[in-house]
């Protein structure tokens, strides 16, 4: 199958996955930051950072670790799950 035969999640779907418990981890570009956090200052391109977001995608934290966004997740008992 191909990706565009797939049917797209509604994004208030999203929204109640998971009660606000769920978050996913995963690896972040700095050239792509801008686009998840629009409000992130300027970075130097090539870095590898991670970002934790909301089941809806709603972010949460950008770090330069993955344990520290594991970190803030269980400091808000939030189950994390990765996506790759």
């Amino acid at each position: 199958m191909t990706e565009d035969q797939y049917e797209k999640m509604p994004p208030d779907i999203f929204e109640q996955l998971g009660g606000g418990h769920i978050a996913y981890i995963k690896p972040v570009r700095s050239d792509d930051v801008q686009e998840l956090f629009p409000g992130a200052p300027e970075l130097a391109p090539g870095q590898k950072l991670w970002a934790l977001l909301n089941a809806d995608g709603t972010p949460i934290l950008l770090t330069d670790t993955r344990s520290a966004a594991i970190a803030k997740a269980m400091e808000n008992d939030m189950q994390t799950l990765s996506v790759h």
